[in-house]
């Protein structure tokens, strides 16, 4: 996936999360979690975050991750590899 696209969807994520912890319809921490985990590449304060949940959270961070390599694949498949 492209970095610009990367940054605006996590950008994007978070604003939503932050929208959800307010908000009754949206998954506010589901949102954030997968936001973080999308800037953990470009931006160092979300790859220390994205860390820290790895460490706390193993089982998560391997379905996680399972499910980013799926999606990968899968954009791989449709877009060629960038």
């Amino acid at each position: 996936m492209p970095r610009y696209l990367r940054i605006a969807l996590g950008g994007m994520l978070l604003l939503l999360g932050v929208a959800g912890l307010v908000l009754p319809i949206l998954q506010g921490f589901l949102l954030i979690a997968v936001g973080i985990m999308l800037l953990a590449r470009d931006v160092p304060l979300f790859a220390r975050i994205a860390s820290q949940i790895r460490e706390r959270f193993p089982r998560t961070s391997h379905a996680a991750e399972t499910a980013k390599r799926r999606i990968a694949e899968w954009w791989r498949s449709r877009f060629g590899n960038p």
